[in-house]
């Protein structure tokens, strides 16, 4: 059985939303209700559940990005809440996000190269000749150039950006990567590439993904074990092949039968 690299205990986060006529009032809104979840080495747990569900707030929390109500995240058994310091951003070397929007996660000032080599000088990593060999070999590794080095992120195409923002987390050579809707901004034949180029880099870097979604037809793809989110709450989780074929929770039945075409392929198969 894989070792678990990373796992959520308890999680809850509350925001305060304006209610009323004039708003006025207010109410609390359960964004994360005693999550828990674990993450085996090498392997990708896919999160899945409609807009507003948590999932998005669940990866930023998981990275300490969002300060938690409760509960408690351990990474290679290390509490993160624990750290401070050189050690947090030591841990945070090795937990990467790779975001939704290829379109506004890249600085438009900064050049391609700056960009994907900034969290190597953030954390003191090589010379500036070995970061920019770095930089070089993961831009090449996402299937781009030398010369895109040099450019700025509106000279690329959707896709590339993409690959840029891909290559921005892996250079630091992470453990742990949360894809927060990577492929949801792009086409659909783009789509199959980006996902393609995640599997290939996780097999060649023993990576560990965290793979957050609204499509289960992508995550069916990608995934390993999924988890089901519904207004906060985790409401079914399991092998992906096994939710698939056999999803426990009415909630879970129409994610399924929502997705384009399933039904036909359902019929082909009988």
């Amino acid at each position: 059985m894989s070792d678990i690299i990373l796992s959520a205990t308890g999680l809850t986060k509350t925001y305060q939303q304006r209610s009323g006529r004039f708003g006025f009032g207010s109410t609390v809104v359960k964004a994360l209700d005693n999550v828990s979840l674990q993450l085996k080495q090498g392997t990708t747990l896919a999160v899945v559940g409609e807009s507003g569900s948590g999932k998005s707030t669940l990866a930023r929390c998981l990275l300490q990005l969002l300060p938690l109500d409760a509960g408690q995240v351990i990474f290679e058994h290390v509490d993160l809440a624990t750290l401070r310091g050189d050690a947090l951003r030591a841990a945070r070397r090795h937990l990467q996000m790779v975001f939704q929007d290829p379109f506004a996660s890249l600085n438009p000032r900064m050049r391609v190269g700056e960009i994907v080599g900034e969290g190597l000088l953030i954390h003191g990593m090589g010379s500036a000749a070995e970061r920019r060999e770095r930089v070089l070999r993961m831009l090449q590794r996402v299937g781009l150039t030398a010369a895109d080095m040099l450019k700025f992120p509106h000279e690329f195409s959707g896709g590339q950006r993409q690959r840029i923002g891909i290559a921005r987390a892996l250079v630091l050579e992470p453990r742990v990567v949360v894809c927060d809707e990577p492929v949801s901004a792009l086409d659909v034949s783009i789509q199959a590439q980006i996902l393609l180029l995640l599997k290939e880099l996780q097999q060649e870097m023993g990576l560990s993904y965290l793979f957050i979604s609204h499509d289960l037809r992508v995550v069916r793809h990608v995934a390993d074990e999924v988890v089901v989110m519904h207004h906060g709450r985790i409401v079914e989780q399991g092998g992906v092949e096994q939710l698939y074929s056999d999803p426990q929770q009415e909630y879970t039945r129409n994610l399924l039968n929502s997705i384009p075409g399933r039904h036909r392929a359902a019929e082909a198969t009988n």
